[in-house]
């Protein structure tokens, strides 16, 4: 009877230990938990409303303009060549001209300059409907080996371009490097050459950070598919920037990319006769291929759509303050009493 005595005992003292950690779960009461902390609840009156409408477009519309001037201040040829360098015996079946060995891609055109152009004058090349932003494709490289000799071997990611048949490594492997862009432009104005200079088109971060001083190309496009353009095996690849500047992926199909500066001067009405080397295949899936000469101003290269962006919500807003005085004036109507509203009331209801 004593032990079931005990028993019983400790069962009360089990059951009120157990009430007492159920109400010690109860929270307790803050001003924090109950959010009544202070804070600062404006009231859009139509003098603040007007304001702030104002103070926008007055903002707006002159940065708008700024940078509208700016772009209208670039230069900017841009010439799709793509169509143009394919042979007409071959108009019907680009493919297999783009892909044949035995044809020849030298491409010879004429284009004129429409106003003076200040150096330097910034070459790139666009190509359309080109995804460098696919998943596999973004993933298909590999950051160690590029960094350090020591990994070259480490190409996890790479396949199916990571080793020769042999088993030798490819250096740098997969398929962004293998796809490397490999067309050519030379460009000459009144019998004389316009060199194009091809150092610092790359990020300084990533010529110093990802691309190392002792690792040099090695198997590079030695197999019997070849992607793109070709490596110099005896230059390291921090020194190669033409394959610096394509192993930064776009984000978007169309894209534009650095191919080198012009440090020269054009006039408006030159003649530009450009000898473009039609290697790179982007007919089997359907791509385009310009190549853009463009200027540059303080705020970059040609954007229009910023300047137009900001005078049209500077516009916009302007227009709103005109309405907002326009019905304030013409139908005017009291303004509520702010002293009625939830926040202004304490917890008992009674008015501050």
């Amino acid at each position: 009877m004593a032990d079931r005595g005990g028993t019983g005992s400790g069962g009360g003292g089990g059951q009120g230990a157990l009430e007492t950690a159920k109400k010690s779960r109860k929270p307790k009461y803050s001003r924090f938990s109950q959010q009544e902390l202070p804070a600062c609840k404006p009231i859009l009156t139509p003098g603040w409303v007007i304001t702030t409408f104002i103070s926008i477009g007055v903002v707006f519309i002159p940065i708008g303009l700024a940078s509208l001037f700016a772009s209208q201040r670039v230069t900017e040829i841009v010439y799709q060549y793509d169509s143009d360098c394919i042979p007409p015996e071959f108009s019907d079946d680009s493919v297999e001209f783009i892909k044949s060995d035995k044809t020849n891609k030298t491409c010879t055109r004429t284009i004129t300059v429409p106003k003076q152009m200040k150096s330097p004058i910034y070459v790139y090349y666009q190509l359309n409907n080109f995804y460098q932003n696919h998943r596999r494709y973004v993933k298909s490289r590999d950051d160690k080996q590029l960094w350090s000799k020591e990994d070259e071997t480490s190409s996890q990611e790479c396949k199916p371009e990571d080793f020769t048949a042999n088993g030798q490594p490819i250096v740098p492997c997969g398929l962004i490097a293998w796809s490397l862009f490999n067309d050519t432009y030379k460009f000459r104005v009144n019998d004389k050459v316009l060199e194009v200079n091809k150092k610092n088109i790359a990020w300084s971060s990533d010529r110093d950070h990802k691309f190392g001083s002792d690792v040099y190309p090695k198997n590079f496009q030695s197999g019997t598919l070849i992607g793109g353009g070709k490596l110099n095996s005896s230059i390291p690849l921090n020194q190669q920037e033409d394959l610096i500047v394509w192993m930064r992926p776009a984000a978007l199909p169309t894209f534009r990319k650095l191919y080198g500066k012009i440090e020269t001067d054009l006039e408006a009405n030159d003649k530009i006769y450009i000898v473009i080397e039609n290697n790179y295949n982007t007919y089997s899936f359907g791509g385009k291929k310009k190549l853009v000469l463009s200027t540059t101003s303080w705020m970059g290269g040609k954007n229009d759509f910023l300047g137009l962006a900001y005078l049209t919500v500077g516009g916009l807003c302007l227009f709103l303050a005109i309405s907002f005085i326009l019905v304030y004036v013409l139908k005017p109507r009291p303004l509520g009493d702010p002293s009625y509203l939830s926040w202004n009331r304490n917890a008992a209801g009674i008015l501050n």
